[in-house]
């Protein structure tokens, strides 16, 4: 089993566990792929969900630039409906998960 393999397990049983949600293993593999190299470095494979410039950095870079959502409030809305499933008192929040999840509530599976 390859390294990123290990990591897609992990964020499968992650959003198992957490978020109550059964993973479309294969979005999910597309997500984790997409997320680059950032997921083999500690600090870069995890967002804090209580750190506003983060939360902004994943919402430009990833909602809109990627999934080519207009900005605006449903984008933060649906941010924080993301970190709410996920628990706001989880502290590792891993950005491949997190990327999944915002994907699915914005139903832009088509990107991947």
């Amino acid at each position: 089993m390859s390294k990123r393999d290990e990591l897609i397990a992990k964020y499968a049983a992650d959003l198992k566990d957490k978020c109550g949600v059964s993973a479309d293993m294969d979005l999910l593999t597309k997500v984790t792929i997409g997320c680059g190299p950032s997921i083999y470095n500690a600090d870069a494979a995890t967002v804090s969900g209580s750190d506003e410039s983060e939360l902004a950095t994943v919402k430009n870079n990833f909602l809109i630039k990627k999934l080519g959502l207009k900005d605006g409030p449903e984008l933060d809305k649906g941010l924080d409906s993301v970190m709410e499933t996920y628990g706001k008192s989880n502290r590792n929040k891993y950005r491949a998960v997190v990327y999944y999840l915002l994907t699915k509530h914005f139903k832009k599976e088509s990107v991947y």
